[in-house]
This record gives C-alpha cells, sequence and structure tokens, in this order.
C-alpha cells in the first residue's frame, strides 16, 4: 500500500489507532453516568494548553494535557458540589478555555491558524515526539479504564452503594475526570479538540443498540472506534478532506446502520415482552 511508504502516515495510523481505543474506553464511563458532553468541554479547556504549548516552545500535547487535567479537576469539584450555578461554573471554564487559547497564541505573537489543526485535527501535524507522547498517556488511559473496570462501573453505576461498600467515591470520580482529560489530547492531533467528544460518545451509542453488557459493549464500541479512526484517517490520505470530520461522519454512519439494524431485534424484544406480560397477567387472574 503506498500510504504506508510515508513516514507521516505511519504516524499518523499508529496515532489513529491509539485514538480509536482511548475515546471509546473512557467514553463508555461517560455514556454510563451521563457526562457525555464532558469531552467536548475538556476539548476547549485544552485549547489553552496547546497555545501556551505553541508561545512558550514547548510540546503542545504535553502543555495540553496539564492544562486539561487541571481544568477536568476543577469540572469534577463543582460537579460534585450540585449546586445549580455549576452549570455556569462550568460553561465558564469551557468558553474560557477557548478564548484564552486564542488570547494566548494572539499576545504571544503567533497566528491562530496555528490552532486550527488542534481543533479539527490534521493527519500531517502527528510528529515523531508527538507519537511516543500520544503511546504514553493512551497507556495511562488504558491501565485505568480496564485495569480498574470493577471500581469505575460501581461508581458510574451508583455512587451511593459505591460509597456503602467502601469505595473511594471521591478519588474514583476525580480519576475519571483526568483520565477523560488525558484522552481528549491523546486525539486532539488525530479527530481534533472540537470533535474528541464525538469519539467518546458515537462509538458506544452504536454499540449499545446491539448489545446490553457493560463488557460487550465496551469492546465492540472500541472495535468500532478502532475501523472508524483507522479507515478515516487512510481515507484522507487520497481525499482532501481534515482527518477528523472524516472519521467522526463515519461514526455517525456506523451509528446509523447500527440503529437501522437494530429496530427489528427491539421489536422482536418488545413483543416478547408484552407476551410475558400477557402470561403472568392470566396466571395471576386463575389462581
Amino acid at each position: 500500500m503506498d500510504l504506508l511508504n510515508d513516514a507521516f502516515m505511519q504516524r499518523a495510523l499508529i496515532a489513529a489507532a491509539l485514538v480509536g481505543v482511548t475515546a471509546p474506553a473512557i467514553g463508555t464511563y461517560l455514556v454510563q453516568r451521563r457526562q457525555a458532553v464532558m469531552g467536548d468541554g475538556l476539548g476547549h479547556v485544552a485549547m489553552t494548553g496547546v497555545a501556551l504549548g505553541f508561545v512558550l516552545q514547548a510540546s503542545p500535547v504535553w502543555m495540553a494535557t496539564l492544562v486539561t487535567v487541571v481544568g477536568a479537576v476543577g469540572m469534577e469539584l463543582i460537579r460534585s458540589r450540585g449546586k445549580t450555578s455549576g452549570d455556569v461554573a462550568l460553561s465558564m471554564l469551557f468558553y474560557g478555555g477557548l478564548a484564552g487559547g486564542v488570547m494566548i497564541i494572539n499576545v504571544g505573537g503567533g497566528s491562530t491558524t496555528n490552532l486550527l489543526s488542534a481543533m479539527f485535527g490534521s493527519i500531517t501535524t502527528v510528529a515523531p515526539e508527538d507519537v511516543t507522547a500520544m503511546a504514553v498517556l493512551a497507556a495511562f488511559v488504558l491501565a485505568v479504564t480496564v485495569g480498574m473496570r470493577r471500581q469505575l462501573f460501581a461508581v458510574c453505576q451508583d455512587e451511593e452503594f459505591a460509597r456503602v461498600t467502601g469505595l473511594p467515591v471521591r478519588a474514583l470520580n476525580l480519576l475519571i475526570a483526568v483520565t477523560a482529560a488525558v484522552t481528549v489530547t491523546v486525539a486532539m492531533r488525530i479527530v481534533g479538540l472540537l470533535l474528541v467528544s464525538a469519539m467518546m460518545v458515537i462509538p458506544v451509542a452504536a454499540a449499545q443498540r446491539l448489545t446490553r453488557g457493560f463488557a460487550t459493549t465496551l469492546g465492540l464500541a472500541v472495535a468500532v472506534s478502532l475501523t472508524v479512526s483507522l479507515t478515516g484517517t487512510a481515507a484522507t490520505y487520497y481525499i482532501d478532506a481534515p482527518s477528523g470530520a472524516t472519521i467522526v461522519l463515519l461514526a455517525i454512519g456506523v451509528f446509523t446502520a447500527t440503529t437501522a439494524l437494530s429496530a427489528p431485534v427491539a421489536r422482536r424484544r418488545a413483543k416478547a415482552a408484552r407476551v410475558a406480560e400477557e402470561v403472568c397477567t392470566r396466571d395471576d387472574v386463575k389462581v
């Protein structure tokens, strides 16, 4: 294959594989606890880190990771208070991060065009040091999401029950937030900061159409995400299109297909449930 002869495409495909595995790995937990928009908010916050990286001539990936982790901790602390004003505070954090990134890069003498690849992804911007950083961050994400899956699932399913069983709920919630922040920076080069939330949510939503159990949903979501990430990245080698948009549109296509496939199954299950209920009702009447 011609695309494998180019070094930048080799790096891009490795990065796409890392994104394809990590995004739904943490996204499954976020969807479970109804925090699907967290990735979008963290993507806004990461813009400040990217801008600082350009201005300070440091690695944008590592700088974005630092800033986004701090933002994620702040988001979780605001959420845990459970006050109505928390929504306003989160909104200011999200959009303040985006505005801060634009302002910092302008004050630092840069151009906002430097932020476009971070916003929407570009396969040509994946440098060798970026692949190393992404691999290290992805290893952390997988270690947390797979190695601590029982504890994280318990917290996402029912915080009160998890607290009663002795789990450190506050610490686990912070760990989920930090892991989501790290995943955002892993996906930055390929999918882009403004589209990373889609890769955390859409493959999971597609998998939920066909599966019920948590483990099977996670496995299928990773398979879907990995497939569309690699396919979308390879497609951008032949067509003039941003990698992030291509990957997300492919994911939406998969979601549409799984929705169509799951409709007959859902109808059969609903019919079976009605029949079972009618049988139970008749048995109760006879008794």
